[in-house]
Parts: C-alpha cells; structure tokens; sequence
C-alpha cells in the first residue's frame, strides 16, 4: 500500500484586513506519497505558493489564519503545532526552494554563513564538519569551484548557480518532503533543463518527495507523477499525468492545454483563456470558473459543484454529475 507522507484536508486559509476578511485558500484537498513528485498547476492568483506557505508555518501572523482543515505530516497536523516545532521540522523533515534565489539568499553574508544556518541548528556539527558537508553538497549539486564558492556572496553568482545553492540549502539535512515553487523562474531555458534534472536525480538518489509548484506544464509532463490543478483557492481536477494530458476533464484544465505552443503556433493564433483569475473578495455564489468557461449553463452560476470522481480522476465541474461519484472528503 502506498504511504501518504503528506495529506492536506479541507484546508481553508483567510486574510484578514481593516476592510474585509477574505478566504483566498477554499477547501482544499490532495495528498503527496512517498517518493512521488506531485505537481500543482495554475495562474497566478491560484493559491499554489499560499498552500505551500501554510505547509512550511510561514504564512503572517497578523494578517493570516487557517480557518478550517488539517495538514498532516506523517500524521502529524501541522496547523496545531507551535513555531517552535515548526522550527524543528522546517530545512530538516520538509524544506522548500523559493521562487526567486536572489532575493531568497541574504546579499550580507556568504554563501557557507547561510548553509551553515540548518547544520547548526538541526545536526549540532562542529565548524570544520559543517564547512566539510557544505563544500560536498555544493558539489553534489553540480557546482564548480565549491571551496571557493563557499566564501563568496550571492552578487557574485549567475542565476543559474545561485539556484543550485538554494538547492542545496533545502537539501543539506535529507528532508522527506521538498517543496520547490517555481524554482526555475527567471532562468533560461538550457539552465531550466539542467535544474530540473538535477532535482529529478537528487529525488531519486535520497527517495524524497517532491511537490513541484508551477505554471508551466511542460515542466509538469517532465516531472511529476501525478498533477493536482488549483484555481481560485480551490483544487478543480487531480489525476496521473499520463491520464491528465490525455485527457483532461475540467475546461480550466483543457484551456491550460490548448494553451501550450504547439509545432503549428507559426500557422494560427495561440489560445487563451478569456478573462482572469476572480480575486477572493470576487468569487461569490457558483463556480468560481463559471464566468471564463464556454461550458458554462445556469446551475454553474448558482450553485458551487463538489468534486466528481470519474475512473480515479477528480474533477470538481457540474459536467459530470450524472457520469461520477461525488467524492467525500
């Protein structure tokens, strides 16, 4: 039976403001086992990286709370622990890679200073044995020159390395579960390449869990196993990759395909989807999709579908209530 080693449950995240409160995070569901890479799809204004802050412990105090569901870790639920244990479990058990490295890496210290950090905290090593795992970890990641990188300063890095860095800072203590969200963002495409698979062979290498936030499905195609697609706080469609490409459900999901350029692009007019993403103070009543799609009829705009389950492959769009199971979460 495969492990679930992490599983959010009717998870419902709210911003709160001197004018209004509004829930930006609305029921979501989906689960990441272990040794998979999971994809999570959408524009942005989706809810993918605020899902995956609420993971980390990272949202804002202030102006942020979880108003319902769970987040289980091992069985663990996240949303009742404390920042202390957050601390214990951050860059040790779950690590994340963020969007953009120069502004994730402090331009005041250099790069062993900021991978010292995790050693120190979670694996108690001495100063020569943390330089020592830094140094091996910079060159498993592909990085030449890894004694002397060690003492220079992000400013001093392409982009390209710097993301190897924030790599191998999210990978220096083996977590079980990476998340990487848009990590290569900004970068060209033949240093794109190289990222992705670097992340593939060090997943494979250490059996860790990966849950890739992107926009970019080619990116999905290449990496992931499974794919859960977000749109407006909420998950609409999740299936296997082979299943979701051949033959997606949701008409969000089809215009994100019909999106893609294709070998003809020079011949006709690239699709897309007509509108934008509602913000959460906008989506009232029905489908948050219902005003974008041209499979809209009148139930859609009145009453908010639940998800269908239709041959393992959930889909959350009134087009198949009489072909599905509701799904019970």
């Amino acid at each position: 039976m495969t492990q679930e080693i992490l599983k959010v449950k009717n998870l419902r995240i709210q911003f709160n403001s001197s004018k209004e409160k509004v829930q930006s995070i609305r029921g979501v569901n989906f689960h990441v086992n272990k040794g998979e890479t999971l994809g999570i799809v959408g524009e942005s204004g989706c809810g993918k990286s605020v899902t995956s802050l609420a993971i980390m412990g990272l949202l804002p105090e202030k102006t942020s709370e979880i108003v319902s569901g769970e987040i289980l870790f091992n069985e663990k639920d996240l949303t009742k622990s404390k920042e202390k244990q957050f601390r214990r479990l951050r860059g040790n058990d779950i690590s994340m890679i963020f969007q953009e490295p120069m502004t994730s890496l402090n331009p005041v210290f250099t790069i062993g200073e900021q991978l010292s950090e995790p050693l120190r905290q979670h694996k108690k090593m001495t100063k020569s044995q943390t330089r020592k795992a830094i140094i091996a970890m910079l060159k498993q990641v592909g990085l030449p020159r890894a004694e002397q990188i060690i003492d220079e300063y992000p400013h001093q890095l392409s982009g390209g390395m710097r993301q190897r860095v924030m790599i191998s800072l999210s990978l220096l203590c083996q977590p079980k579960l990476m998340i990487a969200d848009e990590p290569t963002t900004a970068l060209d495409v033949t240093i794109q390449a190289q990222i992705l698979e670097l992340l593939k062979e060090i997943k494979n290498k250490n059996d860790m869990s990966l849950m890739l936030i992107t926009h970019d499905l080619g990116v999905v195609a290449e990496m992931c196993d499974r794919v859960v697609v977000m749109y407006a706080g909420e998950v609409v469609e999740e299936a296997e990759i082979k299943r979701l490409f051949d033959q997606p459900l949701h008409p969000y999901t089809q215009g994100l395909m019909k999106s893609l350029p294709s070998n003809n692009a020079r011949k006709s007019k690239l699709f897309s989807i007509n509108g934008q993403v509602p913000r959460p103070s906008e989506i009232s009543e029905g489908c948050a999709f219902a005003n974008r799609c041209t499979f809209a009829f009148e139930r859609c705009f009145k009453e908010d579908p639940p998800s269908f389950n239709k041959e393992m492959h959930i889909c959350k769009c009134w087009l198949y209530n009489s072909t599905s199971e509701e799904v019970k979460h």
